[in-house]
């Protein structure tokens, strides 16, 4: 009976990893939000939160999980980011360290702002877990719309990746997440 349900709960696990590998996230469409909340990280999430505000797919950016050290003209430079663009329009966000703060973080910007949609932009292998928390924290009727940045992850990045993914879901079901 114990192999029976080991071997049961392995192939679901199997399968379900499969699935996460092999179907990752994509970028959204042209959609029109309040706002863009941009999880720092990997490369390609800052430009594609910048094109949303120069596409007019959004008014407003915050970029969640700045480093401390960077300054607002240093991260225009970098990005080739207008200076009216960044003072207008782009909020630095100083208080995440990892994907839960970057959740609490983005909802705390999402209720000053008053913003009712906001695009998510982070890698296609981070959005399901960021797409997770966010949701655990943000008021129930924003809307969020997943725009992935495609990469090339590792297996070894996906295989972690997944199951960060499985402990926070399991973390809620048992009631120990915390915003």
């Amino acid at each position: 009976m114990f192999r029976r349900i080991f071997s049961f709960l392995l192939l679901v696990w199997a399968l379900g990893f499969a699935a996460f590998a092999m179907l990752l996230p994509q970028p959204a469409d042209d959609t029109r939000t309040d706002g863009v909340v941009v999880v720092t990280g990997a490369g390609g999430r800052i430009e594609r939160g910048v094109e949303a505000l120069q596409q007019g797919w959004s008014k407003k950016l915050l970029v969640s999980g700045v480093d401390s050290e960077v300054k607002p003209e240093e991260l225009a430079a970098e990005y080739d980011i207008p200076m009216r663009l960044m003072d207008c329009c782009i909020t630095l966000g100083y208080e995440a360290v990892d994907t839960r703060s970057n959740a609490a973080e983005s909802a705390t910007w999402v209720r000053q702002q008053k913003l009712k949609s906001i695009r998510l932009v982070t890698s296609d292998w981070h959005m399901r877990r960021a797409a997770h928390d966010l949701s655990l924290t943000l008021d129930s009727n924003v809307e969020v719309v997943r725009d992935a940045v495609p990469s090339e992850p590792k297996l070894s990045m996906l295989f972690l990746e997944y199951h960060k993914f499985l402990i926070g879901h399991a973390a809620q079901w048992l009631n120990l997440w915390r915003s």
